[in-house]
């Protein structure tokens, strides 16, 4: 089971693993109603690595970012599921992030070695950008799965 963990704690934990020699793998999302393409998403990810770390969004952010009706399951609730998960190894707990710079602060105390994210992605200048800070590499290791998306999911669950 992975552990959970706080946003302070993030820099040494990575810190450690870094003189582990792991590979660290950094992931993020909101993963609100899980389905099969974020696990898919997630084993990929591990396999980049030797350490997988998720960012798990504050209710807050999701409620901001998909309408108030979400999140669906508290962040609480999300992260319990996620640390289930075989490939997780920590979930980060994350505040209401603001902006840019608020997540460019929290990815330099991180440095990744790798950022992984899906080839499909609304957010890809952030991603390029957070690589750079920190000399990341920035790896897709994921098309879109199917029509896997937890907003058409609920949708289609509340049409019936």
């Amino acid at each position: 089971m992975a552990e959970i963990i706080s946003i302070n704690k993030i820099g040494s934990l990575c810190d450690w693993l870094k003189k582990q020699g792991k590979v660290v793998v950094l992931a993020g999302g909101c993963f609100d109603v899980l389905h099969p393409g974020h696990v898919i998403f997630l084993e990929k990810a591990k396999k980049a690595g030797e350490a997988l770390i998720v960012l798990l969004e504050s209710d807050e952010k999701i409620k901001t970012i998909k309408g108030v009706n979400r999140p669906v399951h508290s962040q609480a609730e999300r992260a319990k599921i996620l640390s289930a998960l075989r490939p997780v190894d920590y979930v980060v707990l994350l505040p209401f992030m603001k902006n840019d710079l608020e997540y460019d602060s929290l990815i330099k105390k991180i440095k990744p070695d790798i950022i992984a994210t899906t080839a499909k992605n609304d957010n890809i200048h952030h991603f390029q950008r957070a690589t750079k800070l920190v000399g990341a590499k920035l790896k897709f290791v994921t098309k879109t799965i199917g029509s896997y998306s937890t907003s058409s999911l609920i949708g289609s669950i509340t049409v019936q």
